[in-house]
């Protein structure tokens, strides 16, 4: 979508104007056009399948998330879990590097004019073109919703504990995007206003943990903390830990494409006049990249809502929140049970959604190029 909201539309003009036709048109214009975005959209899907816990869970399927965490629960020797978490790695590292590779290859293309797109009308394939888009939305959206609230209407669930998972969500989801935000406002600063080679270095290696599984990092922590820092495991503090590093490369994309969009003239401005580096940070920076700053602490708020493996190895005990009730009621088939939960997880994360789609639409524009 970010892709072809760029895109000059006067080159599938000119292509039309030459004689092609639409699909010929979208064969050599078009398509080049997007295959970067395609690609980069790929890339996002397999890393989030390859670090998925939830659904392989769930389905009982045989993925390497999954034996990673029951190694780790049901094995005495836990090394095995962290050789197969390393695995885990290594298959991260081997999409990334073909990506890479694909990428490299993809063909250099114009910026975009700001124009908009003239509307094309469908005709005959109105009508199939809204049934495949109601039905991509049916199923994302309308279809799981129908399913939790069938169960609860056939099997009212138990109520007790419900408020205290909300809470424990929210506020562990609300420290991690305020501090994720914070933490990646200087390195997005210095990788935008003093671009020199070791802080293009120092913004890339922000992005790595987006290429870790929350298993894996989770992992990584227990074994640190056991061995390591002791007083700190099994604490909250810890599991914000876990939080932050899973999710700052979202913060900093958000703080990133915010700041490479403010013009730095304007700081300099306020400079000229008197005003410290930390007073012009304060009145001039901050309001410019507020809405990045916004969106992408709703990134990782959601993110943080829903994040389930990191939270069942590293939460203290007691303290449960609305995704592991979740895999704790479904854990043991009990699915009228997960409904309540479930749909309390999507009422608290419909604010995030509603700021990043109403508000945030710019910066989401941003994070997908």
């Amino acid at each position: 979508m970010a892709a072809l909201r760029r895109a000059d539309p006067a080159l599938e003009e000119a292509a039309r104007a030459l004689g092609r036709t639409p699909a010929q048109a979208f064969r050599a214009i078009t398509l080049p056009l997007l295959r970067p975005a395609v690609s980069a959209g790929a890339l996002l899907a397999a890393l989030y399948t390859l670090s998925d816990f939830g659904v392989v869970s769930l389905m009982r399927f045989d993925a390497l998330t999954r034996a990673v965490f029951l190694q780790y629960r049901g094995a005495f020797d836990r090394e095995p879990a962290a050789v197969l978490g390393l695995v885990l790695v290594a298959l991260t590292v081997l999409v990334l590097l073909a990506e890479q590779r694909a990428r490299s290859r993809e063909p250099v293309v114009p910026g975009a004019s700001g124009r908009v797109a003239a509307p094309a009308p469908l005709g005959r394939w109105r009508a199939p073109a809204l049934a495949y888009c109601a039905t991509l939305s049916g199923l994302g959206g309308v279809l799981p919703i129908g399913v939790l609230l069938g169960w609860l209407v056939r099997r009212p669930p138990d109520l007790d504990g419900l408020g205290a998972a909300a809470l424990n969500s929210l506020s562990v989801a609300v420290a991690a995007a305020v501090l994720a935000t914070f933490a990646a406002l200087p390195v997005a600063l210095l990788a935008t206003r003093y671009r020199v080679p070791w802080t293009r270095v120092l913004e890339r290696a922000g992005y790595l943990a987006n290429a870790l599984p929350g298993i894996v990092i989770a992992l990584a922590l227990v074994f640190f903390a056991a061995r390591h820092a002791p007083v700190v495991y099994g604490t909250l503090g810890l599991l914000v830990l876990a939080y932050l590093i899973r999710f700052f490369p979202q913060a900093l994309a958000g703080v990133g494409a915010a700041l490479a969009r403010s013009d730095p003239r304007l700081e300099e401005a306020s400079r000229g006049l008197g005003r410290g580096p930390a007073r012009t940070l304060a009145t001039v920076t901050a309001p410019l990249v507020a809405p990045g700053l916004l969106a992408g602490a709703l990134l990782v708020l959601l993110s943080t809502l829903k994040e389930l493996p990191a939270t069942l190895l590293l939460r203290p005990i007691g303290f449960d929140t609305l995704a592991t009730e979740v895999w704790t009621a479904t854990s043991v088939a009990r699915y009228s049970q997960a409904a309540l939960p479930a749909l309390a997880l999507c009422i608290v994360a419909t604010p995030a959604v509603w700021l990043l789609v109403v508000r945030g639409g710019r910066e989401l524009d941003e994070l997908g190029s």
